[in-house]
C-alpha cells in the first residue's frame, strides 16, 4: 500500500483546489492508497483521512505562508510516507501539484489591467517577493521527483520560465462526476430556479461560478451583459468581498432588473440546471472546476485565452473564447449564444469533451505516477 503525505494549508469542500483534493482523496482511497493530511485547517468528519495539524502562529500573508512551510518541513523528518505531494510552494516534496498555476504569470495577467505603478508595486510587495522566490526554489529544486499540471497551459508556462527538466511535467486533468452533473438535472430544478430567481423561460441565463471576483472577471463580464438585449439575463454565484462594489456596478450599467448575485452556494446543480450557457472571462485560472462542472452538465462555455480550459476548447464546436478585458469581445460571444440551436449543439460537444475526465481515471493516473516514482527509487 503506498502511504502519501498530502500537504495544504487549509483544508474545506467548498474551495475549487479543496474540491479537486476531496475528489483526488476518494479516487486515491478508492484504490488502496493511504493518504495523511498535513494542514493548517481541516473540515472535521472527513473519514479515512489522518489529519495532522501544521498551525504555526503567524500575522499576515508572507509569515503565514512561510510559518507553514518551516512548520511542514519539520513534520516530514523522520516522515513514514512513500511519498510526499504539497499542493503548496513549499519545495522538499516529492511531488508538486501546481493547481495554483504560475504566480509570475499570474501577476504578469494582472498587470494588463493595472497602471505602470500598480505593476511596479506589486512586484516591490514583500508577499509577492516571497512567492515569486518560494516558486522558483520549488520549481528548480533538483530534489522535486514530479509536477502535477492540471492543464497543458500550466505546463508550458513552467516550461518557459524554470530550468526544470520537461520529463518530471506531467498533465492530469482534474476529474469531474459525470453521473452526478448530467443534464437530466434540467428536469428536477430548471424550472424552480428560474422562477426563484425571475428568470423568464424566454430568456437567456448566462450563470458565473466562483470567488475572486476581480481575478475571474465579473466586472467586464457586468460590462459585456450592458451590451446584451434584454432577454439575456446574468446570475452570479460565489461569496466575494467585491460583491457590494459589483452590485453597484450593475446598477449603474442599467443591469439592476438583468443581474442577479446569489451568494455562496453550497450546492451548484440547480443553477447549472437553470443556466444555458456559463460565463467565466478569467484573468487567469490554471483549470477552474467549473469549468469542467459546466461542460459535463452540457452547457457551453465561455471563458478566456487564460483559462487552462482552453486546452478543450473548440471555439464555435464546444465553447467560446474571448480576451478577459475586453468586454466588447465577450458581449460578441455571448450574443452568439442566444440562437438555442447553436447552445444546443454546443452543449451535447462540450460534455462529449470531458467524458473521458471521470474521477477514475483521475485517480487512476495519479496511481500510476506515484508507482512509476516508487519503481525509480
Amino acid at each position: 500500500m503506498v502511504k502519501l503525505a498530502l500537504i495544504r494549508q487549509r483544508y474545506n469542500p467548498f474551495g475549487g483546489a479543496e474540491r479537486f483534493l476531496e475528489r483526488a482523496m476518494d479516487a486515491l482511497r478508492a484504490q488502496g492508497v493511504e493518504i495523511t493530511l498535513i494542514a493548517r485547517q481541516w473540515e472535521t468528519g472527513m473519514t479515512g483521512i489522518t489529519p495532522l495539524s501544521c498551525d504555526p502562529f503567524h500575522l499576515g500573508r508572507w509569515w503565514r505562508d512561510a510559518g507553514f512551510a518551516r512548520a511542514v518541513g519539520r513534520r516530514l523528518q523522520g516522515h513514514p510516507y512513500h511519498l510526499t505531494q504539497t499542493h503548496e510552494r513549499i519545495p522538499g516534496c516529492d511531488i508538486y501539484r501546481a493547481g495554483d498555476g504560475v504566480h509570475a504569470e499570474w501577476l504578469q495577467q494582472r498587470g494588463r489591467g493595472q497602471s505602470p505603478l500598480a505593476r511596479r508595486l506589486a512586484l516591490l510587495n514583500p508577499y509577492h517577493r516571497y512567492v515569486l522566490d518560494a516558486e522558483r526554489r520549488l520549481f528548480e529544486d533538483p530534489g522535486l521527483r514530479a509536477v502535477i499540471c492540471n492543464s497543458r497551459m500550466v505546463r508550458d508556462e513552467i516550461l518557459a520560465r524554470f530550468r526544470i527538466d520537461p520529463g518530471k511535467l506531467h498533465v492530469i486533468y482534474n476529474g469531474v462526476d459525470m453521473q452526478r452533473f448530467h443534464p437530466d438535472a434540467r428536469a428536477l430544478h430548471r424550472e424552480r430556479v428560474r422562477r426563484e430567481w425571475g428568470i423568464g423561460e424566454g430568456e437567456v441565463c448566462f450563470l458565473f461560478v466562483g470567488s475572486g471576483f476581480a481575478r475571474k472577471g465579473v466586472g467586464v463580464l457586468l460590462r459585456a451583459m450592458a451590451r446584451l438585449p434584454e432577454g439575456c439575463r446574468l446570475l452570479v454565484a460565489g461569496r466575494d468581498k467585491e460583491q457590494a462594489r459589483m452590485t453597484r456596478l450593475a446598477a449603474r450599467l442599467g443591469l439592476r432588473d438583468r443581474v442577479s448575485f446569489a451568494g455562496g452556494c453550497k450546492e451548484v446543480i440547480p443553477l447549472y440546471a437553470a443556466a444555458d450557457a456559463v460565463a467565466l472571462p478569467t484573468l487567469y485560472d490554471p483549470f477552474p472546476n467549473v469549468a469542467l462542472e459546466a461542460m459535463a452538465m452540457g452547457l457551453p462555455l465561455v471563458t478566456s485565452h487564460k483559462c487552462g480550459a482552453v486546452d478543450l476548447i473548440v471555439p464555435g464546436r464546444n465553447g467560446l473564447l474571448a480576451d478577459a478585458l475586453d468586454a466588447e469581445d465577450l458581449a460578441r460571444q455571448l450574443a452568439s449564444l442566444q440562437d438555442p440551436g447553436l447552445r444546443e449543439a454546443m452543449g451535447r460537444a462540450a460534455r462529449e469533451t470531458v467524458a473521458p475526465l471521470t474521477l477514475e481515471a483521475m485517480g487512476t493516473q495519479l496511481v500510476a505516477l506515484y508507482q512509476q516514482l516508487l519503481r525509480k527509487e
